[in-house]
């Protein structure tokens, strides 16, 4: 979570948000709208992973007497 939260917040990841989302020209949003969409895929299934790791470790940890 940490790594897609830095991914976000810094300087070339608001680049590449402001391009596909906030620029003036159509053929700049074009472009880089697929990108963004394709990173913020890629970190909501890295932090599904991140959760489901962590959560089978958890699992396997916990012992019932």
């Amino acid at each position: 979570m940490l790594l897609g939260a830095a991914a976000i917040l810094n300087p070339l990841g608001q680049d590449i948000i402001d391009a596909a989302f906030g620029s003036g020209e159509q053929l700049s949003r074009n472009i880089w709208q697929p990108i963004a969409y394709g990173a913020v895929l890629i970190l909501i299934s890295l932090v599904g992973l991140e959760w489901w790791i962590r959560k089978r470790r958890a699992d396997r940890h916990t012992t019932s007497f």
